[in-house]
């Protein structure tokens, strides 16, 4: 199953709704409208409960046969689904549950929840794993054509392997034609263990990390500065490969200009990004064509329009879950922030 959404024998649905769109394989529930809180939660089989189990092991006597009682396991307990029965992790004692309604506080807390649009929701795997995208109020606008919507992505797990992650980015799950953006002297992430007082934390941690009101306010200033910034094609393929390099030693050949040491693999990824710049219609406004902006949404394009991947849950992972593809359009993010100000300009001549 590569899609490894949630099927839920008892109700026979996938774990997954999408606005509008189909994605996922196809898979899951569509809506036409946008659903509150409490309607994403059910249209995607979000709506069970996850409790602690103690766990037992067998025990034995001195010829190795097995007893009659158990002994319970202190340090670690089981966490389950009792509406499926399914056993989701092994995790400490300590471990606090953020249910699954829960992690729609983290929404519903910004601004009230006002204009909050719940775009795609789901489950993986038994249902260890959720993951919520909603869309903000307003726009992005960049010049006098580019419109760019504003995202927020919270995935949570209940089997003991990672933290709450959530995240400002222009990216909806599966959709194209957008961008991942990351904004300077604020964190466009934060982590949450699952440990006392989680479930507070989360519904403050769009305080910590900088959305507000302002914050598409400041995205819209930096980008439409971008457009004003003419860059050349030299500087343009620069500064993808820049943003592609995979390690020092490939950092390093690009600046000492050993251009034969670039492998063929790198090379190729970097004239792909390059071509999309220079013949997508998305490239070719007055606001991208031969501009900063234009240069790093090129990157951004890339990942999202043109790299192939294995499924669908490979591209979630690359663009939102600390993957290449975020990890590599955060630094054409600083690349361009640089170029602004002039730190490159030893290295894109």
């Amino acid at each position: 199953m590569a899609h490894n959404l949630n099927f839920n024998e008892q109700t026979q649905q996938h774990s997954f709704f999408s606005v509008k769109e189909k994605a996922w394989h196809g898979l899951g529930q569509i809506v036409q409208d946008y659903p509150t809180s409490a309607e994403a939660i059910r249209i995607a089989g979000l709506d069970y409960e996850v409790v602690k189990q103690d766990i037992y092991t067998t025990c034995y006597n001195a010829d190795g046969q097995p007893m009659d009682f158990t002994n319970r396991i202190k340090t670690h307990i089981a966490t389950m689904r009792p509406d499926t029965g399914e056993v989701l992790g092994i995790v400490g004692k300590d471990y606090e549950i953020i249910q699954n309604r829960d992690a729609f506080s983290f929404f519903d807390s910004i601004v009230g929840g006002d204009g909050i649009q719940y775009e795609t929701a789901g489950a993986l795997g038994k249902g260890e794993r959720i993951f919520i995208t909603a869309k903000l109020p307003g726009y992005i606008k960049v010049g006098r054509e580019d419109l760019i919507e504003q995202y927020l992505f919270l995935t949570t797990s209940h089997d003991g392997f990672g933290s709450i992650t959530a995240a400002f980015t222009p990216v909806r799950i599966v959709c194209n034609n957008t961008l991942n953006a990351a904004l300077r002297n604020h964190s466009n992430s934060i982590k949450i263990r699952h440990t006392a007082n989680a479930k507070e934390r989360l519904e403050q941690a769009h305080k910590v990390m900088g959305i507000s009101n302002q914050l598409s306010t400041q995205l819209e200033s930096i980008f439409n500065r971008w457009t004003t910034v003419k860059v050349t094609d030299p500087e343009l393929l620069r500064l993808i490969q820049l943003a592609m390099v995979p390690n020092k030693e490939v950092l390093d050949n690009i600046n000492t200009g050993k251009w034969d040491e670039l492998s063929t693999c790198f090379n190729n990824m970097c004239n792909s990004v390059f071509e999309y710049a220079m013949s997508s219609p998305t490239q070719q406004t007055e606001t991208t064509r031969g501009t900063l902006f234009g240069a790093y949404n090129a990157v951004t394009g890339y990942f999202q329009n043109v790299r192939n991947y294995k499924d669908d849950e490979s591209k979630l992972k690359s663009l939102l879950y600390g993957g290449t593809a975020q990890l590599r359009t955060q630094k054409a993010f600083h690349l361009c922030t640089e170029f602004l100000q002039g730190e490159l300009a030893g290295l894109v001549n």
